[in-house]
This record gives structure tokens, sequence and C-alpha cells, in this order.
């Protein structure tokens, strides 16, 4: 199994003062704390309608109020200044699915709460696949490359083609100094909303398969692209891990509930009962086989901690009305995810 720990410098904090310098930040539990949320989302103009849970009139407002804290120090506050100073003149770019636009859509609203609303362009390209919002004043850009799968999918005579040995995006992505992969949301789409007709594998087309192991399949072709095509000297490289739906109470010891409509506090503790799922136990499998530690690849190991939070979807609290317990609200735990991804860069610029 592939552990990620990361040294903590004290960076000013006074609470890491005689603390250990390595700890994982990923082991820990969640805390209230009266000063979250850390952006007002009545204020911040690119959250999605799926994803504006307030707006759309949830009425407990709890969730908001919980920051994450690992067992063995503390997770540097999000600051939005030193974020963009840091990455000066960078380009940043999440490529994935609706769970990357969460993250992508939570690190805007962050950035636009510390900066201000000024000297922000949003341009969108004609066939929407990717939104870039530049911050003009430190010229960074923050893009959004829609991918479901990362591998491609092709129209042929014969259908659409999911290609789980090929990577043509790959030429746009590597042109970024940041990126923040995520899959896995669909690899398990059946019906009318399965973008694909058949699955190719090494040349040999098949109507379906075992989506598990289509996924692992997936993901290696997208390991051995970032070890054969990214610069490491250049480009920073995460994978945004595997994000928890909750629509099965015995999960989290609560049979006969089938959604998160009623759920407004985290779990207690640091332990999800059902333990972790497949899709990312095979992550980090894929990462361990395929990723040296030359050209690394700094797994946001979120799993863990989002399933602690049963409370943090938006359930019915969405433009749609339908029961949404797969996204996150925002603000809420992504940006939490945003934290992790800031503490992760402070280490390497």
């Amino acid at each position: 199994m592939l552990f990620i720990f990361v040294s903590i410098l004290c960076l000013g904090i006074s609470k890491c003062a005689g603390q250990d310098l390595e700890c994982n930040l990923y082991e820990g539990k969640w805390v209230y704390d009266e000063s979250y949320p850390l952006f007002d989302s009545s204020e911040c103009p690119f959250i999605r309608k799926e994803f504006d849970c307030l707006k759309y009139g949830r009425p407990d407002h709890l969730y908001l109020k919980y920051r994450w804290q690992p067992n063995a120090c503390n997770l540097p506050r999000f600051d939005g200044r030193d974020f963009v100073n840091k990455i000066k003149g960078k380009k940043i770019m999440f490529v994935g699915d609706s769970v990357s636009d969460n993250l992508w859509q939570s690190l805007l609203c962050l950035l636009h709460t510390a900066l201000g609303g000024s000297n922000i362009t949003t341009t969108v390209r004609s066939n929407t696949t990717t939104t870039t919002v530049t911050f003009q004043n430190y010229g960074v850009s923050i893009t959004m490359f829609l991918s479901h799968y990362l591998v491609d999918i092709e129209t042929e005579k014969i259908g659409r083609v999911l290609k789980l040995n090929s990577i043509k995006d790959g030429e746009t992505w590597k042109q970024a100094d940041v990126l923040i992969f995520n899959t896995w949301l669909w690899w398990y789409r059946r019906g009318p909303k399965q973008p694909w007709d058949y699955i190719e594998d090494d040349g040999k087309k098949v109507k379906d398969m075992d989506r598990m192991v289509a996924f692992e399949k997936g993901l290696t072709t997208w390991a051995k692209w970032v070890e054969s095509d990214v610069d490491h000297s250049k480009t920073k490289v995460f994978f945004q891990g595997i994000s928890p739906s909750h629509y099965n109470g015995n999960e989290w010891n609560e049979p006969g509930v089938t959604n998160c409509s009623n759920e407004t506090t985290p779990l207690d503790g640091s332990t999800y009962p059902a333990g972790e799922p497949l899709a990312s136990k095979v992550l980090k499998k894929v990462l361990s086989n395929n990723i040296t530690p030359s050209k690394p690849v700094h797994l946001l190991d979120i799993t863990n901690l989002s399933q602690l939070r049963k409370d943090g979807h938006p359930s019915k609290y969405n433009a749609f009305r339908g029961m949404d317990c797969t996204h996150w609200c925002l603000a809420g735990v992504p940006d939490t995810w945003n934290q992790l991804l800031y503490a992760q860069l402070l280490q390497l610029t």
C-alpha cells in the first residue's frame, strides 16, 4: 500500500511549535470550529447551481462549521494571497469530472474571497471542454478541463469507443505548471448517461467489461503517460483521490438509510465503518506500480476524511431538487481538499 507523508513546516503558525515535522495529514478527525466556513457562498460568483446548497434552501448550517484536524500536526489554514504569490505566473489545471469541478470552484471561491473580485477574467472554450479563470494581478490562471475518464472516447463507424490505451488530450494538459487529476465517478455509468458504446483495450473492441478492471487499465495508461510525457522539472502532478458518496446507511452503521438527506453532522472519530473503497485501493496500486520517485504524483488522499462527512452533500438542496449524495456543498468539504493541496504545494515551492 502507498503511504503519503508530508513534512509540515511551521510557516509562522505558532501551533506548529514543538510538534513532529513529519505528519500524515490524512489521519485525523473533524472538529467544530466557529471560524469556518472559509468563504461566504453568497459572495462567490463561481459556484454551480448543483453545489450552492444555501442558495437552494438548505436549512441546517452546522455542516459549514467543521475543520479537519490531523492527529499529529495542524493543517495550515488556507491563505489565498500566499497561494497566488507562491505560484505567481503559473498555470494550474484540474483535469477530471464534476468532482474535479467541485474542487476547482472551491479554489476559485477561496481565492476570490482572499483577493477580491477585481481584475479576474473568465474564458470558456467554444466546445465547453475547458474553462479558465485568470487572476490578472498575479498572472495565475486556473483551468477546469472536463475529462470523465482521462483516456479517450472517439466516434467510429461502429459507435463511440472508450479507448483504454489512448490519451490524446495530454498534449494540452502538460502545458500546465500544476496538474490535479481525477477520475472515477463515470466508470460505472450505464444506460443513456453512458457516453460510450464499446471499450477498446489493446486493439480489441468489446461491448463491455468488468468496470473495475477497465478503471485500472485506464488509470495505468494515465500513469504511464505521466511517467513518459510530463516534464517533472516544470510540472507538478497531483491526483485527487476517490471521492465517496453516501447512499447506503449500512456503511456508516445506519441500516435502512438510503441517502444523505437527513445527515447534519460528521461521523465521530477517524474511521469509516465500511472501510476503504475498492476504487481507492486500485488507485494506490496503480500509483505504486507505475510511478517512480523521480517523477512523483502527489496523492490528495481525501477518501477517508470525506467518508466521514455524510453531512456534506447537497442532497435535495440544489437547482434540480434531485437527491445528490455524490457531490459536495460549497462552501464545504472541498475547501478542506484545497487546504491539503495548499499544504502540499507549500512543501514543493
